[in-house]
């Protein structure tokens, strides 16, 4: 072992012993604290990207980490071939706090993907009578649920899909936001189960749809018998102003004021920030009438519903709103937004600001292929703030939910002083 601290150390071993699956910025962290972060060196940064929407919390958040060491000096592990005493408590508080009769618990977001995948198959040739083998799920082209086999057979990224087949079959894929595409595949595909989609779809570029698009999914599912299926690993949680990016304006009960639109879906696939960063939980919710096709020995997770996951994931939840993310997400987002436009108005080199409550993007006037957006997030790095392009002419700026408009008005004085530079 070596005492030697610095950044190349850190990379370079990474690079030498790890797979190249990832191309990060060069910056080595070593600590957070609420919105904050510390390189190696001591270099302290503003988080802009909240580990893809995961920290919503704030790094380290004392609560969930007191949740943690408590339970971590307890009982860690059980497996589910026994009960133990904190999951049934977590699947009430969840389904409570989320408005479903039941949840399976599963680790990571992909898990909680092909979870759902597997209930609505199971769900048609059990419920809806399609026969067996031929139930057909839609996705929206551009989407993003994971990169397990399954889901990276219905992906458009050729990046993610190209030399990993052969692809499992069952997807057909239609054009986001486009409610007549969707009505035709309905109408002309009988066995069709489910519409998996992502109320907001971040990793092509926090692209966010119309205001009537869901309502206008959840009247469509229901009246052709099709699951809508809400993928909210990123987007739910607080993120977008609301409890789910699916509310509308928020039918969160205890969490929101306001109660005007809420497509809920048939089936919720949660992970993330349900537990604030601090430990890897995923969740699928569903009713009863869904839910209970599964039977024992037909899905499963070792460390599914663990005694550490579940704990951590009630703590981080109280969080959400004891602190009011919600309502802090909703103003700084539009604060944020507001800023931005600002700035364009003037600016040669940012096309538009886009998406919802602290879940934005900015699109730099470049080509996907370009490298504009890269140099830009490298010197918001140099200046203290941390992002990271997608797509390659699209930032993503996401930080954490306890951030405060004194912070958020810093942050933005950062970004258009380091866009400026590139005008």
């Amino acid at each position: 072992m070596t005492t030697t601290t610095t950044s190349n150390y850190f990379i370079e071993i990474e690079n030498q012993y790890g797979a190249h699956n990832y191309h990060p910025l060069p910056v080595v962290l070593e600590k957070g604290e609420g919105v904050y972060l510390w390189d190696v060196e001591g270099k302290k940064y503003f988080d802009f990207l909240s580990a893809y929407s995961a920290v919503n919390q704030g790094h380290c958040h004392p609560k969930i980490i007191d949740s943690l060491i408590h339970q971590a000096q307890k009982l860690t592990l059980t497996s589910r071939a026994f009960y133990n005493n904190r999951l049934g408590e977590y699947e009430k508080f969840m389904s409570e706090y989320f408005g479903f009769d039941m949840v399976l618990p599963m680790n990571t977001g992909a898990e909680a993907v092909e979870t759902a995948i597997k209930i609505c198959r199971k769900w048609a040739y059990e419920k809806k009578g399609i026969a067996e083998n031929n139930a057909q799920i839609v996705v929206a082209d551009n989407n993003f649920h994971g990169r397990t086999t399954t889901i990276i057979s219905f992906s458009n990224d050729l990046n993610a899909q190209k030399n990993f087949g052969p692809y499992t079959g069952g997807f057909i894929m239609v054009a986001y936001d486009n409610i007549a595409a969707l009505e035709q595949l309905f109408q002309t595909h009988p066995n069709i189960a489910g519409f998996l989609v992502e109320p907001i779809q971040g990793e092509a570029g926090v692209y966010t749809p119309n205001e009537s698009y869901l309502m206008q999914v959840k009247d469509l599912c229901n009246q052709y018998q099709v699951l809508f299926i809400a993928d909210e690993i990123q987007t739910g949680i607080a993120r977008t102003g609301s409890l789910l990016a699916v509310c509308g304006n928020c039918n969160c009960a205890n969490q929101c004021e306001q109660q005007e639109t809420y497509s809920k879906p048939d089936i919720l696939i949660l992970g993330k920030a349900l537990s604030g960063g601090v430990y890897p939980v995923s969740a699928v919710l569903a009713d009863k009438a869904i839910m209970e096709v599964i039977k024992p020995g037909q899905h499963g997770s070792t460390f599914g519903g663990n005694p550490l996951g579940v704990s951590v994931a009630m703590t981080a939840l109280e969080v959400v709103y004891e602190e009011k993310l919600i309502q802090n997400a909703r103003k700084l987002g539009h604060l944020f937004r507001a800023k931005m436009r600002e700035y364009i108005q003037h600016s040669n080199i940012v096309q538009l600001v886009r998406g919802k409550g602290l879940l934005n993007a900015i699109v730099i006037n470049d080509s996907e292929h370009g490298q504009t957006a890269w140099n830009i997030c490298m010197k918001l790095a140099e200046n203290g703030l941390l992002a990271k392009p997608t797509h390659g002419n699209i930032i993503r700026f996401a930080p954490p939910l306890v951030m405060t408009e004194d912070q958020l008005l810093e942050c933005i004085d950062i970004i258009t002083k380091t866009l400026k530079e590139f005008e």
